[in-house]
């Protein structure tokens, strides 16, 4: 008896194709509807910002393939938190509101009062810094629990420059990146 449900091995490439394509379609959206994501993040951002009695501007923009949420204004510390973990937390609930009215997960990003940009130059610092460790002693350096955006900001960092190189480990809320020369 021939399974019919297993495919030949000369259609099994053009069937593994049709399936990437299929899929590839499904997971990359265009710019306007990563651009209506930012647009539902803004409303919902302002929503909160009007429970909460905070001004601040918004501004919804899409960059490198990303709907972004940016507020600015006074008085924003509270909604950034310590070491950004208000900021995250906002972050979350705001892809849940998009996922909700869209029916897709949203890699949004969102920004409040210049955090991110500030935290990106910090965390590039710290990468340069590893970075000097491992070439000066040859050690790894193991560096401190981070956020995943964190992470990825020493990630990017770290592979910028050769004869290193940079991988997590652990598991959230305590991941962190150990930077090491590379083999």
């Amino acid at each position: 008896m021939t399974d019919t449900s297993t495919p030949s091995s000369e259609s099994a490439p053009v069937e593994a194709a049709e399936a990437t394509e299929e899929k590839t379609s499904e997971t990359v959206a265009s710019d306007s509807d990563l651009f209506r994501q930012s647009e539902i993040a803004a409303d919902y951002v302002e929503g909160l910002l009007d429970i909460l009695d905070y001004d601040g501007d918004i501004d919804e923009l899409v960059s490198a393939g990303r709907p972004m949420v940016e507020v600015v204004g006074g008085r924003l510390q509270p909604l950034v938190g310590q070491r950004g973990a208000t900021l995250e937390a906002l972050q979350e609930l705001t892809r849940l509101a998009i996922f909700r009215a869209t029916g897709s997960p949203s890699r949004l990003l969102l920004d409040i009062g210049g955090y991110r940009a500030t935290r990106r130059k910090e965390l590039a610092a710290v990468a340069r810094n590893a970075v000097e460790k491992v070439k000066e002693h040859g050690d790894a350096v193991r560096l401190e629990p981070m956020s995943a955006f964190e992470r990825k900001c020493v990630h990017d960092v770290v592979n910028a420059i050769s004869g290193v190189e940079s991988e997590s480990e652990g598991v959230e809320p305590n991941r962190r990146i150990i930077v090491r020369a590379a083999e």
